[in-house]
């Protein structure tokens, strides 16, 4: 093992250097924030898929695998259409926008009074998506170290915590872009064919399992359609996606640089779930599914490679995480902390920046003591985007495409679709299909009819958000960001 203690030593090295390079580069808010808004296509294809692709893409994508065969793909590839359809339907205008958060979208479209239920919710969402993968990490310390649980999510986390902390959305995209090609490398050109040949190729499989295993749509018809309502439209409008496409210098870099990203989804998906049916194959009396992953490394590789196969797990956590962790403080800050008078002053892009850290830091604190008391990745992720898709879908639908939506209908359906998924998610527990369906039908009756039953959203706002669509933004933008360099100086002066 000690090649691989080796391996997972430089790769953790790596991350904590990239992070002190972020260090210098999150300057102001939009650097902390949004890394500046300065990605190109490479940068931010390679960033998009590391936030999407995390510990439940991989373990879980694994495990699914394990239990259903290559109909285990479906999970992932349900992330790879919602990744496809938000970037050739709606990264221009989010882009143009110019926002931070999703709850600031909603106010501009709705005039106000929404990011604070939004946010909320959102929170709630970004929260449990970094446990989600801070619960991850368990497995891979667990190979390397045979350590109990609650010491890998430990471990696993404070890296994270530390380097988001440290630069922000630079560090994170710096640190993602190394994770992208290590996770290419160790899962893509590694794993999977080392586990295809070591079950005997595909004939081999096919020989030892249920031909079930071979089927497309084994999972299950109503599984799927569940996979697509939380996961394709979770990937539309969940905060932690939306900031990355907030950092594409151009809305033609976010279209061309995210549809690249949703195709390497799709390859991803297949991959993974090929590997867990070829443990299935190799190792069928498996004490949990959950443990697959874990096993077909630790037995099929060798010392060294092994080391790089878990570091490429280890990026998809990190990334994952971290991706989520800087998502959760943007939220905070702006959509929550605000309302309280806790926002900064702008005027000092030092002390917004310093806040911004002290935010992420008690953050990634939580999430890990959290990831402690929770056991199951897929269940984790599940309740977070049911919460996401249930309490917030329909009404930033309704913000992009209908134009008699308006702010009374948009409050009524976060309210009414966040409280019917949390009660059904207890009522018929939090693997039922039930609390998408019902909170989704609940959010969209009360959204239209409390948008047809109140006035009209205002001209004044409506000219406001149809500026911003053409692009007003950018100038805005540049004058504040003139206005505080100018403040500044003029109080060092």
């Amino acid at each position: 093992m000690a090649g691989d203690y080796a391996v997972i030593a430089v790769y953790i090295a790596g991350m904590l250097g990239v992070g002190w390079i972020g260090l210098r580069l999150a300057k102001t808010k939009s650097d902390y924030l949004v890394a500046g808004r300065r990605l190109g296509w490479f940068m931010y294809s390679g960033t998009m898929s590391a936030v999407v692709l995390g510990g439940a893409s991989t373990v879980g994508g694994v495990k699914l695998g394990y239990q259903f065969g290559v109909s285990g793909a479906w999970l992932v590839i349900t992330i790879g259409i919602g990744i496809l359809v938000l970037h050739a339907g709606f990264a221009r205008r989010l882009v143009k926008l110019r926002v931070y958060t999703v709850g600031e979208m909603l106010d501009l479209r709705y005039g106000g009074s929404t990011s604070a239920i939004s946010g909320v919710v959102m929170w709630a969402y970004t929260l449990m998506l970094t446990v989600t993968s801070t619960l991850a990490f368990a497995t891979i310390f667990k190979v390397l170290f045979n350590v109990d649980n609650w010491i890998g999510i430990g471990i696993g986390g404070s890296i994270v915590v530390l380097y988001s902390v440290l630069g922000g959305m630079w560090s994170i995209t710096l640190t993602d872009i190394v994770q992208f090609v290590i996770k290419t490398i160790g899962i893509l050109f590694i794993l999977l064919p080392v586990a295809i040949h070591s079950a005997g190729g595909f004939s081999g499989m096919r020989a030892r399992l249920d031909e079930s295993y071979f089927q497309f749509t084994a999972i299950g018809g109503g599984t799927i359609f569940t996979y697509v309502l939380i996961y394709s439209f979770g990937l539309l409008i969940g905060q932690d996606i939306w900031q990355r496409v907030f950092t594409a210098r151009t809305p033609r870099v976010a279209t061309g640089g995210g549809i690249i990203s949703g195709v390497y989804c799709l390859v991803y998906a297949v991959a993974g779930a090929l590997i867990g049916t070829a443990a299935k194959s190799l190792y069928p009396d498996l004490g949990s599914a959950q443990d697959a992953f874990a096993t077909i490394v630790e037995r099929l590789l060798p010392t060294g490679v092994r080391g790089l196969v878990l570091a490429a797990a280890l990026s998809a956590m990190m990334s994952t995480a971290s991706g989520a962790l800087i998502a959760c403080s943007t939220v905070s800050t702006s959509d929550l902390l605000s309302k309280l008078g806790l926002k900064g002053s702008g005027k000092d892009p030092e002390a917004d920046v310093n806040g911004n850290r002290w935010t992420t830091l008690v953050l990634g604190l939580l999430a890990i003591g959290i990831a402690m008391v929770v056991t199951d990745v897929v269940n984790a992720l599940t309740i977070a985007y049911n919460i996401l898709v249930g309490g917030l879908l329909v009404a930033i639908l309704g913000a992009l495409f209908w134009k008699r939506g308006n702010r009374v209908g948009a409050l009524s359906s976060m309210i009414t679709g966040t409280v019917v998924v949390v009660a059904f998610m207890v009522i018929d527990g939090m693997e039922a299909n039930s609390p998408i369906y019902y909170g989704l039908g609940s959010s969209l009756v009360a959204y239209v009819v409390g948008s047809l039953l109140s006035p009209r959203t205002p001209d004044s706002v409506i000219s406001v958000w149809n500026r911003r669509l053409k692009g007003s933004a950018v100038e805005e933008e540049e004058e504040e960001e003139e206005a505080a360099a100018a403040a500044l100086a003029a109080v060092k002066a």
